[in-house]
């Protein structure tokens, strides 16, 4: 025979329940505060108000401006004047802010737990601040845009002068990306295995290769190929090679990474059936592994000279050759329609190598 206390719902206790109420309490007034200050801060930004430097207020100066103090209170009282309300008026849950909610429910809206009002909460305080640390101006930004219909303008109108050491340029660009692909293939073949997770857990020091390897793969794709540019550009000095050298440094870590999660992806049966063998594990690698990852291997290799084409570029401003090299002093010296030249030649060779690596890695996998 069914208990019938056993459908019963757990009672929740007093302090539960209170402590609960305080926590709702405390979100709906700083959803007031928050709404207070948001909307003291964009009436300042969207009007253009001036600070004494004549410049557009930033951030930092809204701060100081806003009355925390002021608004804290007033939010209480805007907050416990709600709460009050609607105990008066007999408002059921579901309200605008979350007292009285229920934590978390199913077949309930997320506007209608306390749960969802809290992440609300921090999604808005979220962009808020980061509103605050970027120093969004949109009064700059559309004040200024006198500027940017030159910049647009030279670009729409091409110089000549410039085209033959570009194209010149273009192809170091190409090749710089090239040798740094071609140099980056051998190491990071053989690191891809020492990555896998599924080749590395025999024994501790395959298991140890296995952490070592990721944690040096990591830090060195953490590093940008622009600080890996700056750091070659000071060992051997400007000049193309650098840029090869940035390039392959960043490359080896992250051909190692798509290698190695293509090796960890791979059917077993065949490993396991060349091991049982009696096989080397050389000789399982060879037969049972390489086999199966060799299309892949290709497709991310090609799409690796894809993005090294494009990186390339940025890496020519700080002096590691190719189109950016002479990119950077134009756009500083404002010459937008050489600049506009270069721009057009860089987007013309990605668009083409996109198209032939696409077409080529649709053909290997």
């Amino acid at each position: 025979m069914t208990d019938p206390t056993q459908n019963a719902a757990t009672p929740v206790p007093g302090w539960r329940r209170n402590l609960t109420r305080l926590q709702a309490i405390g979100i709906d007034i700083v959803l007031w505060v928050l709404a207070l200050l948001m909307t003291e801060f964009l009436v300042i930004a969207f009007s253009g108000r001036r600070g004494p430097t004549g410049l557009l207020v930033t951030p930092e100066e809204v701060l100081l401006l806003l009355h925390y103090g002021v608004m804290a209170v007033a939010a209480v009282m805007l907050a416990m004047a709600w709460h009050l309300a609607r105990g008066i008026l007999g408002a059921p849950p579901g309200g605008a802010l979350v007292y009285g909610l229920p934590e978390e429910e199913q077949d309930v809206p997320w506007s209608q737990t306390f749960r969802g009002w809290f992440v609300a909460l921090l999604i808005q305080l979220t962009l808020f601040t980061g509103w605050l640390i970027t120093e969004v101006q949109l009064v700059t930004f559309l004040t200024k845009f006198s500027k940017a219909s030159d910049i647009i303008r030279g670009l729409l109108h091409p110089s000549g002068e410039i085209l033959q050491q570009g194209l010149v340029l273009l192809v170091q660009t190409i090749f710089l990306a090239f040798m740094a692909t071609a140099f980056a293939i051998p190491f990071a073949f053989v690191l891809s295995f020492l990555a896998a997770r599924n080749l590395t857990r025999r024994n501790r020091l395959t298991r140890l290769a296995y952490t070592l390897v990721r944690a040096g793969m990591n830090f060195t794709r953490a590093v940008e190929p622009l600080v890996w540019a700056l750091i070659f550009i000071s060992w051997v000095g400007i000049g193309p090679f650098a840029g090869v050298l940035a390039l392959w440094v960043h490359s080896v870590a992250a051909l190692v990474k798509l290698y190695s999660e293509q090796v960890e992806n791979i059917d077993p049966g065949p490993v396991e059936a060349i091991t049982a063998t009696g096989a080397s594990a050389i000789q399982v690698l060879r037969y049972g592994v390489v086999p199966q990852v060799i299309p892949p291997f290709l497709s991310f290799t090609i799409y690796r000279w894809d993005i090294n084409v494009r990186m390339s570029t940025i890496i020519g401003f700080v002096g590691g050759g190719g189109i950016g090299y002479i990119l950077k002093p134009r756009v500083d010296l404002g010459q937008w329609g050489e600049v506009g030249t270069l721009v057009l030649l860089i987007a013309i060779t990605v668009w083409v190598m996109d198209i032939l690596s696409a077409k080529i890695r649709e053909r290997i996998v």
